[in-house]
């Protein structure tokens, strides 16, 4: 990777770490609106159809203008969106799914749920059934909140990582998203380690496997960025993903590092 995509790379992380505090529901929603506006003229990527992508851009606008968590009164807004008929019409399915997903992770919780996270006995290589750079890259940990004490949401897992010492040095710089099973293959598929190396298809398809084992039924996966800027050898970062169970009490965590300068 060239010295320019890594300043580009720390740049952004830098940003993500220190969101606009001062902006809230009252930036945020007109944002919000001004977006899915866009999004539905006819000259936007997807016509008069909100894609995907525009549906992530337009709630983005609630996690990076913002704290990085969903208030109460931006929560309570978006739960005038899901679900509503006019509100949908012309909006992809995929577009409809990362709304409710959306809108499920960040509840508005405002204390998180005691989860706490160990690290597995078996080896990444050994889990993901083939060794490489994915692998080598890779520190897994999972866990579970106890029953009747809370879910999984964005606040949970977000605190649950800043104050895990097995998670290691770094921390998540940004809130988690909701990724589907094609993204997180595309985001495993991309190089890994200090040296930027490429995995092997054996490698993706078996880190893919074994994170989707928790997921699978729910189709609960999330992804965040991750850095260290001091107290490392060197800044060093990369992405974080969390596959949650059907209940939302099990989690699984594999945060991998794609960059170091």
């Amino acid at each position: 990777m060239s010295s320019s995509s890594l300043k580009s790379l720390l740049s952004g992380a830098v940003l993500l770490a220190a969101p606009l505090a001062l902006a809230n529901s009252t930036t945020t929603i007109p944002a919000f609106d001004a977006k899915i506006a866009t999004a539905r003229g006819a000259s936007s990527p997807g016509g008069t159809t909100v894609t995907r992508d525009e549906m992530s851009g337009a709630l983005h606008t609630f996690i990076d203008f913002d704290d990085g968590v969903v208030d109460a009164a931006e929560r309570t807004y978006l739960g005038t969106k899901v679900g509503n008929a006019a509100f949908l019409t012309g909006v992809e399915e995929t577009a409809k799914k990362f709304l409710t997903d959306f809108y499920e992770l960040n509840d508005a919780a405002t204390t998180p749920a005691p989860l706490s996270l160990y690290w597995l006995q078996d080896s990444p290589e050994d889990l993901y059934g083939a060794g490489g750079p994915l692998a080598d890259a890779s520190t897994i940990l999972e866990g579970f909140i106890p029953y009747g004490q809370g879910v999984a949401n964005q606040l949970t897992l977000l605190e649950t990582l800043k104050s895990t010492q097995e998670f290691g040095y770094g921390a998540p710089n940004s809130s988690f998203y909701p990724i589907t099973e094609s993204e997180l293959i595309t985001t495993l598929s991309g190089s890994a380690g200090f040296d930027y190396e490429t995995p092997s298809q054996d490698e993706v398809n078996g880190a893919a496997a074994f994170i989707t084992q928790i997921s699978h039924n729910s189709h609960r996966l999330y992804q965040a960025s991750w850095a260290c800027f001091r107290g490392c050898q060197g800044d060093v970062g990369g992405y974080v993903i969390a596959a949650v169970s059907t209940d939302r009490r099990f989690v699984r965590v594999v945060k991998v590092i794609t960059w170091v300068e």
